[in-house]
């Protein structure tokens, strides 16, 4: 294969890892794609969580054809046993001649260990084929597996002049049916989503993700994480009769009994000067296997997290209004004074999502 054949079918198994984008949490997307003189002759994806693994899927479609072909992995196979079997004894067993691969799996207990044990059984690999791709497609487990903790992706709307509620509060809404249709693809995606106390009280809101497509039926409601330093989260709350699971995060010492037989879970975490420990909540979240943290939330806990770098990803939605100067801002963000002081952002993409916009863009380091 030349390098343009193995970009292609690289390609390939990227999309079909992404059609795990809302089932396979905590694991990773993964696809595969095996090629025989030119032809695919098997593709598969990593489903679900604790189902056969992308190549498992698509060696059992190739069948014998598999034998002599190349695997194109967009995550380096695994060498370890788990739920599922070692994709890279099942590679080898099959006669496969050559694997190449995406990007090194994070994950300690394989860490280049797949592609060495496929080199020694004599198949040739290749690594590093669109893994700026395959990277972005799991930014959640790939942070994790590095540093412990999920991705953070802060979400906000706000009117071309930058404000995110009107003085009194009121803020539904901003963006159009398409803008909000697209913010719960972004809930479906992730692992969490995270809000603060004062959203709750102030909003009740629902923290679901609702889909209106074919993809709503395999959509698994993300866990809630409601960040409440005081223990006030009232037992009537929308949220806590929803499908899915809550997790309340606190400084106090509390029982999930106190929220009656709604599916609760209450953990403490350190507090300081009345605040919960960011980075300790978000530790705590990496324990759980969370891979990718929503964040819908207000100036406060948005700039918190914002000025404790913290913050991966920003998803701004603009819409083509004013608002004026008495309306609420994005971010809190006390002591940012000078021009030195900014928040610097890497803006990756602009696109039009109805009638509003979304800016993504991630913090520069």
């Amino acid at each position: 294969m030349n390098a343009p054949d193995d970009q292609r079918h690289m390609a390939r198994a990227l999309q079909l890892a992404a059609r795990g984008l809302y089932t396979t949490d905590p694991n990773p997307r993964v696809g595969c794609v095996l090629v025989k003189d030119g032809k695919v002759v098997g593709t598969g994806w990593h489903e679900y969580a604790g189902g056969p693994h992308a190549e498992i899927n698509a060696l059992a479609q190739a069948g014998s054809a598999a034998a002599g072909a190349t695997a194109y992995v967009s995550l380096e196979p695994c060498c370890h046993q788990g739920r599922t079997p070692q994709c890279t004894a099942a590679l080898i067993k099959a006669g496969v001649r050559r694997v190449v691969i995406a990007m090194q799996d994070p994950n300690p207990l394989v860490g280049g260990e797949g592609a060495s044990l496929l080199q020694a059984a004599g198949i040739a690999v290749q690594s590093g084929v669109l893994a700026d791709e395959a990277r972005r497609l799991n930014p959640g487990f790939d942070l994790r597996m590095r540093s412990g903790r999920p991705w953070v992706r802060c979400k906000l709307a706000m009117s071309l002049d930058g404000r995110t509620a009107m003085a009194s509060g009121e803020s539904q809404w901003i963006t159009g049916s398409a803008a909000r249709r697209d913010v719960h693809r972004l809930r479906a995606r992730s692992s969490a989503i995270m809000t603060g106390i004062g959203t709750v009280l102030a909003d009740d809101p629902s923290l679901t993700a609702r889909l209106d497509d074919a993809d709503a039926a395999e959509v698994k409601q993300p866990l809630r994480v409601v960040l409440d330093s005081r223990l006030r989260l009232p037992a009537s709350a929308r949220l806590l009769g929803l499908p899915g699971e809550t997790l309340v995060v606190t400084g106090e010492d509390a029982a999930a009994a106190r929220f009656g037989d709604a599916a609760v879970s209450v953990v403490r975490v350190p507090v300081a000067s009345g605040r919960l420990d960011l980075a300790a909540v978000l530790q705590q979240l990496g324990s759980l296997e969370i891979n990718e943290v929503h964040v819908e939330a207000g100036a406060t806990l948005s700039g918190a997290l914002l000025q404790a770098g913290l913050v991966d990803e920003l998803v701004i939605y603009m819409a083509p209004h004013i608002m004026g100067d008495a309306a609420r801002g994005l971010f809190a963000l006390p002591g940012l004074e000078r021009m030195a002081d900014r928040v610097q952002l890497a803006i990756t993409d602009i696109r039009a999502v109805g009638q509003d916009w979304r800016i993504t863009a991630t913090v520069k380091q």
